[in-house]
């Protein structure tokens, strides 16, 4: 099933905010923090070889990958299952669309590698909904 967010958004509450408080705790682990690091710096890929070159199975980049993406995909399963406020997880959580943006272009390969098409479905659900909302607000969709 595809991950959807729903289009009537509720208040944000103080709950909204705590998680968010815990998940940018999690975001100053030092194992995260040099995963996230490594990820800015040195993940461009667009094609699996080149996916594969940079993040052999059993490297520390493979580690480090998995760690940056699982916690971006793990944060917005909070949004698509309506855990976490969108607009106030959105306005303090823009690394997701980052990391969406370098990854875009592996995953659908990496879906029909593991013959798993919800691989970074949450994320990918975030990411689309933070452009589309991006987007009015700018007259180049900046």
């Amino acid at each position: 099933m595809a991950a959807t967010i729903s289009k009537v958004e509720r208040p944000a509450t103080y709950e909204d905010a705590n998680l968010l408080l815990r998940l940018y705790e999690l975001r100053r682990e030092e194992r995260l923090r040099n995963a996230r690091d490594w990820f800015m710096k040195n993940f461009r890929a667009s094609t699996m070889e080149e996916f594969q070159k940079l993040c052999p199975l059993g490297s520390k980049e493979n580690a480090f990958y998995r760690m940056v993406v699982s916690y971006w995909e793990m944060a917005a399963s909070f949004v698509t299952g309506g855990i976490l406020h969108q607009s106030l997880f959105a306005q303090n959580s823009r690394e997701l669309l980052f990391v969406w943006e370098r990854i875009r272009d592996v995953v659908p390969p990496l879906r029909e590698t593991f013959k798993n098409s919800n691989i970074a479905r949450n994320m990918e659900t975030v990411a689309n909904a933070m452009i589309a909302d991006r987007l009015p607000d700018s007259a180049f969709g900046v």
